[in-house]
């Protein structure tokens, strides 16, 4: 996942002691002249070179990133507000290159004294620069936290999402379909895990996923993080599988179910994706139109809908070199 390798942001003030001690060691190996310019080089080359390695660590938004990451990083984070961070941050780091060459200068025309007050001027000048992006620095690092945990899905293979109210038997379905061998993830801005599973059809693996929280609900009931969250599935789902209960047993009514479905459908359509009706529960009820009837209490159909699901997706991955004889 792009967002897991980025490194622990340091906060302004470990920084600037970071380059201040290690300045204050090159000038003790030092004398005279020498060691005054040694610490000056020294402090303002970690300095700008840290503030420059926390921007070039991330990875960027427009071309590295891919949609659904981008979308879940903006509703996690703000990718607005984390570039304007990353662009004061890389002032910061040409600002105390500027001085460093600065008081560089000036320290090759004058004496020992005087140039040990330029390079605490510098000091000063460079120390005053890093604490004018502490609260940057400190969103940069809080992003890096919520972003380098975020779910492992695999943007380059074929995704089924699950879609329906609560108690419709989706994550007993996810679970059915990958024989349990799925895994439950954790966002931010969801109340339970995310759950994600896996299965292979013709040497093509598939993702199926479904998320509590999300697409459980009407649309005007989600939070603006939650609907953002909606918007990166659209970047992700190959096909939508939206499971209704005919029979009322989930405990919300049918005709707020098929409210919901078409509020998805339509939604989802708009990028091409198909959403399958899928009546769970057929053994109870199958009064209503859908375009499967499946029961995973009995377990009547439930294969054929995956194949269904597979077969809308249409997905043509490259199959595996057949062995010479």
């Amino acid at each position: 996942m792009i967002f897991e390798d980025l490194p622990t942001t340091p906060r302004a003030e470990e920084l600037i002691d970071k380059a201040f001690s290690r300045a204050a060691r090159a000038g003790r190996a030092k004398g005279g002249l020498e060691a005054q310019q040694s610490m000056l080089t020294t402090a303002g080359n970690i300095l700008s070179d840290n503030l420059e390695n926390v921007v070039t660590d991330w990875p960027d938004f427009e071309h590295e990133v891919d949609p659904f990451y981008r979308e879940l990083a903006d509703a996690i984070v703000g990718v607005d507000e984390l570039r304007q961070s990353l662009s004061r941050i890389t002032w910061a780091s040409r600002q105390v290159g500027s001085i460093r060459n600065e008081y560089q200068s000036k320290l090759r025309k004058t004496d020992v004294d005087t140039a040990r007050k330029h390079r605490k001027q510098a000091f000063a000048r460079m120390a005053d620069v890093v604490r004018q992006i502490e609260e940057d620095l400190k969103m940069v690092g809080e992003a890096r936290d919520a972003l380098k945990n975020l779910p492992d899905v695999r943007t380059d293979e074929p995704a089924i999402v699950v879609a329906g109210y609560p108690n419709v038997g989706k994550s007993s379905f996810v679970n059915d379909v990958t024989r349990a061998s799925n895994e439950i993830a954790r966002y931010p801005f969801t109340t339970k895990g995310v759950q994600l599973g896996h299965f292979t059809r013709d040497h093509i693996r598939y993702q199926i996923v479904d998320t509590p929280g999300l697409l459980d609900r009407p649309e005007e009931e989600r939070n603006e993080i939650e609907q953002q969250a909606v918007s990166a599935l659209e970047h992700l789902a190959d096909v939508v599988v939206f499971l209704v209960d005919a029979s009322g047993s989930c405990g919300y009514p049918l005709e707020s179910q098929l409210a919901l479905r078409d509020e998805l459908e339509d939604r989802f359509s708009r990028r091409g994706i198909e959403l399958l009706t899928v009546c769970n529960k057929s053994d109870r009820s199958t009064d209503v139109e859908a375009d499967a009837y499946m029961s995973l209490e009995t377990g009547e159909n439930v294969d054929r809908v995956l194949e269904m699901a597979v077969e809308a997706i249409e997905f043509e991955g490259e199959l595996p070199p057949s062995r010479q004889e």
